[in-house]
């Protein structure tokens, strides 16, 4: 009974999203007060109709009711308790709930805490909200309904991916799902603007933390799934261009442009009609996301469905929100004033090459990541468009954005000086000079390219961190004073730092481990060793290991310094889950400070050994931990007093359904 109890949630849920999205756009329209008010209450009845039915199935899961479709092609009594929880989502119905949630969840906080806003945008906000959830809620009911029964129900699961069966399961979609759905309210925003014909500074100062926010959680979604593919799938790498993975890419990328033209709009009033395009465009991305993982027309690792008719389901949403919020940007943007002027060379100028750079690299990835498809649609042939096309058109474009970085900061709005600038850069400029010779003399003087890499780096982390000390006034004025002032500067100012500092991380680890990484492939007999750049490797045998689901052969691995001292073990595996008949190959890894030894059993060989394949990755958690380093920043950001407040309360008169533009 709770089962049709969570089905009829889901129903009422996508009655109240038809109510939101039209009886507060009406009230909008006509003025009717009442009809707008509408929007609160309806939006949070909504949120918990729709938390209600996803525990409803959380709990079907955890009981292990087989007689819930779902849960019996995605669960199994053996399946530890952890993985049942996070099988809810592990699959194309229970995902789409999962992404409902969060949609609904985000359209509450934006009525508990949009109270200073101007009735109109308010009510105009969740109307377009209401119209996402409307369609999303259609589309499961009318093609993935997660309550279906079976009768009689089965006495055992088909068990879930063997793939999934990990604790990233219970990290990476939700945290991925908050910022592919967190992007609906910078597109909710937009299209309200446009359809009040209004927009101003205080604007882009009610959408900055909602963007700001989405990427955080986006930036944390990419980095944990690429190191769940890493260390899950045993293949040795952190990024593969996969089409899917490209698809929760090219909203980051967007959104990264978003966030620095909304800045620009912010301060100076200007970039308006830009950081509207943007803001459409970010979210058309993460809808086509949806699109790619969920159509049928690829075959990915990372794809949850393969039926053409939701496919085609999606596609018309994606065309109606892709393509109506485009049209009506067509129709109102000259509506619209551009904004305020500012030279070149300034703060807003860094800003727009910034733009100018993410927009043509997100282009890129698209054109890349489409291409087959598209040609496959129009002749049938079908062609793949791999890392090679990506790191020949992808890396250009981003060499020279991470170089003038560090200037962005460090420039005045309207007018800047880049020779002053480049003088307070001096000191970071040497520190990364330093560092680009000691590469190139002391760990690869065959490799030009590990060690620019290596000083672009460096460059980034001391241009961030040059930022804080510059702000904070060291070297003008005495140590206390300037700790005093650097305590004192605003959390914006550290978490830009952060976020640059933690993408000088990132770039640092994936430079070593493109450039310096060790591999070897080779077959060994227990007893035998191997040299992998500066340890060895001795491999000592396979054992059988039962696991509560799933038989694995564990081969055990000893890890030797030069001297001969063991330094520890490591244990990689070829698993078995019985339930599904599905084979997978666990990773053995061992962590030395920042850098990983990462061994991959193979198949066996006649003569008695097995295949094997061992990698030594320098300093490759730094991929990782610059990522949850951008993370911080973006949220000691999103803890600026200046972003938690939002805009100034409206005036209770004349301002009613009037945004007021705000100080800089």
């Amino acid at each position: 009974m709770i089962v049709e109890l969570g089905h009829f949630a889901l129903v009422l849920a996508f009655a109240l999203a038809l109510v939101q999205s039209t009886v507060p756009l009406i009230g909008a329209r006509s003025g009717n007060q009442r009809m707008m008010a509408v929007a609160g209450p309806v939006t949070i009845a909504g949120f918990v109709l729709t938390a209600f039915a996803f525990a409803v199935l959380t709990v079907s899961y955890i009981q292990s009711d087989f007689s819930v479709v779902n849960v019996w092609e995605n669960s199994h009594s053996l399946k530890p308790m952890i993985y049942k929880v996070t099988g809810t989502w592990g699959n194309h119905e229970g995902s789409m709930l999962l992404w409902v949630l969060i949609l609904a969840a985000f359209g509450a906080l934006v009525t508990v805490f949009s109270g200073n806003l101007p009735a109109t945008l308010r009510a105009n906000v969740l109307a377009v909200q209401g119209m996402i959830g409307a369609a999303f809620f259609l589309f499961i009911l009318a093609t993935s309904n997660p309550f279906a029964r079976l009768d009689p129900a089965p006495f055992e699961g088909r068990d879930l991916n063997p793939l999934l069966q990990d604790i990233g399961l219970a990290i990476h979609p939700p945290l991925l799902y908050l910022g592919y759905v967190g992007f609906s309210i910078s597109f909710s925003f937009a299209v309200a603007a446009l359809i009040d014909g209004k927009i101003d500074a205080a604007w882009a100062r009610w959408v900055r933390p909602w963007t700001l926010a989405a990427w955080v959680f986006l930036t944390g979604g990419i980095a944990m799934g690429s190191y769940w593919a890493y260390y899950e799938l045993g293949w040795g790498g952190f990024w593969f261009w996969d089409p899917v993975e490209n698809a929760s890419f090219l909203p980051w990328l967007s959104g990264t442009a978003l966030l620095h033209s909304a800045i620009v709009m912010e301060k100076r009033s200007a970039l308006k009609i830009w950081t509207l395009l943007l803001a459409i465009l970010t979210f058309s991305l993460s809808l086509l996301g949806t699109f790619l993982v969920r159509s049928g027309v690829l075959t990915s690792v990372h794809a949850f469905a393969t039926d053409p008719t939701r496919g085609v389901f999606i596609l018309a949403i994606l065309m109606v929100f892709i393509g109506g919020s485009l049209a009506l940007f067509a129709i109102r943007a000259h509506l619209l004033t551009a904004g305020g002027l500012f030279q070149p060379i300034s703060r807003e100028g860094a800003l727009v090459l910034n733009n100018l750079f993410l927009t043509t690299a997100t282009a890129t990835v698209l054109i890349g990541t489409l291409y087959p498809l598209l040609v496959e649609a129009v002749t049938g042939d079908k062609i793949s468009v791999g890392p090679p096309f990506f790191n020949m058109t992808f890396g250009p474009l981003v060499v020279p954005l991470l170089a003038v970085v560090p200037f962005g900061p460090l420039l005045a709005w309207k007018r800047g000086d880049i020779a002053a600038v480049s003088q307070r850069l001096f000191f970071a400029f040497g520190i990364a000079l330093l560092a680009t010779l000691g590469a190139f003399v002391f760990i690869d003087r065959v490799s030009v390219f590990a060690a620019l890499g290596i000083g672009l780096s460096v460059w980034l982390v001391a241009g961030a961190f040059t930022d804080l000390a510059l702000k904070a006034g060291f070297g003008k004025v005495s140590p206390s004073v300037a700790l005093s002032r650097l305590f004192g500067l605003p959390r914006s100012v550290f978490g830009t730092a952060l976020a640059h500092a933690g993408l000088g991380l990132t770039t640092l680890g994936i430079v070593s481990v493109v450039t310096l990484e060790t591999e070897k492939f080779t077959s060994m007999k227990p007893g035998e060793t191997v040299q992998v750049a500066d340890y060895t490797i001795r491999f000592d045998g396979i054992s059988p290991f039962q696991g509560p689901n799933y038989t694995e052969d564990r081969g055990h691995f000893t890890f030797l310094n030069s001297a001969g001292r063991e330094l520890g073990e490591l244990f990689s595996s070829k698993r078995l889950y019985p339930a599904r008949q599905m084979p997978t190959t666990e990773a053995g890894i061992r962590t030395r400070g920042l850098s990983q030894l990462y061994i991959s059993l193979g198949d066996p060989t006649v003569d008695g050994g097995i295949v094997v394949r061992i990698w030594w990755k320098p300093l490759v958690l730094l991929i990782w931990l610059g990522g949850v380093l951008m993370m911080i920043g973006g949220t000691v950001s999103l803890l600026d007093r200046r972003l938690r407040i939002g805009a100034p309360a409206a005036r209770r008169s004349a301002a009613v359904g009037e945004a007021k533009a705000l100080p800089s």
